[in-house]
């Protein structure tokens, strides 16, 4: 069996005398992946709740994975009028999260036809400029 990589590291600073590196839970390539994601998925969030503020929008939660089983993006009001927009993160290319965050917000603010058009083109252009920095 050939040992993943946090073992094997964990395995050399040990014959060095270093103190070994406590093992992973998962695997280090599925780890890393995550973490990608999860840190743009949360770049995202900060970018897109600036410009949405900027816009005098509220902002609403966001978190990942839907409850719904299948579903890419739901939605869920809360008592005290806030919304939480959840967003699946796996298996989709992160323009389409996002193009599901914007359209969150859109639908948080209850907008529609041109307040809806214009919010949606400057939450892409924050989205992009935002997003490029970060990277």
């Amino acid at each position: 069996m050939v040992p993943e990589p946090a073992e094997a590291y964990g395995a050399a600073l040990a014959s060095d005398g270093l103190a070994a590196v406590a093992p992973l839970s998962h695997p280090e390539r599925i780890i890393a992946g995550m973490e990608a994601t999860s840190l743009r998925f949360a770049a995202a969030v900060r970018t897109l709740g600036q410009a949405a503020r900027g816009h005098r929008l509220v902002v609403p939660g966001f978190r990942s994975p839907p409850r719904v089983e299948g579903a890419d993006r739901t939605m869920r009001r809360r008592a005290d009028g806030g919304a939480i927009v959840a967003v699946a993160l796996r298996g989709r290319p992160f323009e389409a999260v996002v193009a599901d965050m914007i359209e969150g917000i859109v639908v948080a603010n209850e907008l529609d036809g041109a307040a809806a058009t214009r919010v949606r083109t400057a939450l892409w252009e924050a989205a992009v400029g935002g997003l490029e920095e970060a990277a």
